[in-house]
């Protein structure tokens, strides 16, 4: 599944996504910051809501570096507000309904679920540089430790 992943180097690709309230959130925004991009395949689900929860309780430690955390799944900006209040999450949540901004990242991929097969997100994480760049990049993640584990690499990464 990594013959075709977008390498460390290379340009992160461009996006806008609406965001839980709708407003429009590009990468470009963030120039200058490193960006922690992770893909999830849905609202309020287990794994999802470990991983949500994990990266908003360490939000201020990734802000301490210069680090901001956009999530992004196809769910609707409605159904990102209702996850945000249940969860009382602090990230931000995009809204990628079209999957336009997961085929960019090569992370919509065919998946095999009780024998069926179908296309879905692969739970994958990009750290990108203050320049843009794709610095590190996690697919098929496993939640538990993810967090800290990109923490981790934004602090060796941010060593002046």
């Amino acid at each position: 599944m990594t013959d075709d992943l977008l390498s460390a180097g290379t340009a992160a690709p461009e996006f806008c996504l609406q965001d839980a309230y709708e407003k429009e959130t590009c990468l470009k925004d963030f120039t200058g910051k490193w960006v922690v991009l992770y893909f999830y395949p849905k609202d309020n689900t287990p794994g999802c809501s470990l991983e949500a929860m994990d990266f908003s309780t360490m939000k201020d430690e990734f802000e301490k570096e210069n680090a901001v955390i956009l999530g992004v799944s196809k769910d609707s900006c409605k159904s990102h507000q209702d996850f945000i209040d249940k969860k009382r999450l602090t990230i931000r949540l995009l809204s990628d309904t079209d999957a336009e901004v997961q085929k960019k990242y090569k992370i919509w991929k065919p998946k095999k679920f009780m024998g069926r097969e179908f296309l879905g997100t692969v739970r994958s994480t990009f750290l990108i540089d203050p320049q843009g760049k794709i610095s590190k990049t996690w697919l098929d993640v496993k939640v538990k430790g993810h967090a800290e584990e990109v923490l981790s690499e934004v602090k060796k990464l941010n060593i002046n």
